[in-house]
């Protein structure tokens, strides 16, 4: 399931950063009548001052020190198998060593599950805050670009 996850993420962020600055490109109508070696060298002049403006290269797509996937630690049955040890050393004291075994297991078990769960949902929100701080970094270079393009004549849409 992490490496299902971890590859759709990644995918998707990939897809964000490559079709960002495409986009950029996409539609640059010179309105002065600017010869298309013109338009190529003031797009080459606006990538140029965007990226120095930004500190972002598109072209570059940047790996947001993303953290490790949660280790997958026993979970539940990590979590069953040491309440259980734990139950029956109760459960031995009290007199009934199965009962509390039986009880350790459960409680282990739902704890457990639980902490990996909680560990599996604070990757997917580091991912996704990740992704979103990539998505605003590109956002930010099209803005920087396209006020340099409309400032040479273009109309960039």
């Amino acid at each position: 399931m992490y490496s299902f996850l971890t590859i759709t993420l990644a995918a998707l962020v990939n897809l964000a950063v490559f079709t960002t600055f495409s986009h950029a490109q996409s539609f640059v109508y010179p309105m002065n009548n600017q010869s298309s070696q013109q338009q190529e060298q003031d797009e080459f002049a606006c990538y140029k001052w965007a990226k120095g403006q930004t500190g972002t290269d598109p072209t570059q797509p940047t790996q947001a020190a993303a953290a490790p996937p949660p280790k997958r630690r026993g979970g539940m049955l990590g979590g069953a198998m040491g309440g259980a040890a734990l139950g029956a050393i109760g459960g031995a004291i009290a007199g009934n060593a199965g009962k509390g075994a039986a009880i350790g297991a459960a409680v282990g078990g739902v704890g457990g599950s639980m902490r990996r769960r909680s560990s599996e949902n604070e990757y997917r929100e580091h991912q996704q805050q990740a992704a979103a701080q990539q998505n605003q970094t590109k956002q930010t270079f099209n803005r920087a670009y396209t006020v340099c393009l409309e400032g040479r004549g273009y109309k960039v849409g």
